[in-house]
């Protein structure tokens, strides 16, 4: 978790004093930031924008073990997690709020840590830290992160407009994040079992980032506005591309399909999936966490982006009666279904 010999109780500094230590290097980057942190409230001006808000709650042994996940790489999953949100509204990120609860296992050299995550992911995004809160936890580690974007009102994407025909892209590819966490799971328990052993993670370097590190896809918007393609749906793959293929088909009151063959997955995510015995294309549907951008664009926008190696078209939109399916590589039909994550599963 944290293994700094220095050790500073955090009652040192009291509440105030510890968010004025942490923020006081953060800088205020965007035009739309008039007040960081410093008063009751943050002060953002919209100048005519569509203001973007999404939260998100991360908690110590449900969503991260804190047994093999570095302290900064946290506080930059963090962030990820947040921002992943907004670009999924087809906006730009811009301001985030930082909550944490802490237990008295924490010292202040450890919240330093997750900050320099946080930071670094501001820095990486141009995003300015205006605020948060900070308490006691008995229950471990709780961190909570508010992120806030903008928009033009006729560039917002909501999931709910997808059409029939439309196409149905994703970027980058799926399945290396759940991958990523099987292997750092395994070599826990062999750990806990042996504790001279050491992990062995040498090759793997590509999936354990994509589960510790996580890159939000501000990218792929940028590129979609480039291109001159405002997409007709869009959902971050958060908890599996099956959860969200039936969340945009469910908002939308279609049908999607989709091939088999047209997922994109890494050859490690493929080769090492193989190795654990599990089907790489179910690591993809049901996994999660990969963050990627799903979403739907109407075929003739198709032309401006069919080069493009980083997007894929997987499938299309069907009517509603169709219902959500996959071909798969033997041309067999299967009715799609959502197992992915879910925060209240026993």
């Amino acid at each position: 978790m944290f293994e700094n010999k220095e050790r500073t109780d955090i009652n040192e500094l009291g509440e105030f004093g510890l968010i004025k230590h942490l923020t006081n290097n953060f800088k205020i980057r965007n035009n739309y930031s008039v007040k960081g942190v410093g008063d009751d409230a943050a002060v953002l001006d919209a100048k005519g924008k569509q203001i973007l808000v999404s939260t998100d709650l991360l908690l110590e042994g449900i969503h991260f073990d804190l047994a093999y996940v570095p302290l900064m790489h946290l506080g930059y999953k963090a962030v990820q997690v947040n921002l992943s949100d907004i670009y999924a509204m087809n906006g730009k990120a811009s301001q985030i709020t930082v909550s944490l609860g802490l237990s008295s296992k924490f010292p202040l050299e450890a919240v330093e840590e997750i900050y320099k995550g946080i930071e670094l992911a501001c820095n990486k995004f141009n995003i300015d830290l205006i605020g948060g809160d900070t308490s006691s936890s008995k229950q471990g580690l709780v961190i909570s992160i508010t992120s806030i974007g903008y928009a033009d009102a006729d560039k917002v994407t909501y999931r709910n407009g997808a059409q029939e025909h439309d196409l149905l892209c994703v970027s980058g590819d799926l399945g290396g994040a759940y991958v990523g966490l099987q292997i750092l799971e395994r070599e826990k328990l062999i750990y806990l079992e042996n504790p001279q052993i050491q992990p062995d993670l040498e090759g793997k370097d590509y999936i354990i980032e994509r589960q510790l590190k996580p890159e939000a896809r501000m990218d792929i918007v940028a590129l979609l506005e480039d291109m001159d393609i405002k997409p007709t749906s869009m959902i971050d793959v958060s908890d599996g591309l099956a959860s969200e293929i039936l969340h945009l088909a469910t908002e939308s009151d279609k049908g999607i399909t989709i091939y088999e063959d047209k997922i994109p997955l890494d050859p490690m995510t493929y080769e090492t999936a193989r190795e654990l015995g599990i089907d790489p294309t179910v690591c993809a549907l049901s996994g999660g966490e990969d963050y990627e951008l799903l979403f739907t664009i109407s075929q003739e926008d198709y032309k401006k982006l069919k080069h493009d190696v980083d997007i894929t078209v997987i499938g299309h939109v069907t009517d509603k009666n169709s219902g959500c399916k996959m071909v798969s590589k033997s041309n067999n039909v299967h009715e799609l279904k959502a197992q992915g994550w879910n925060a209240f599963k026993k």
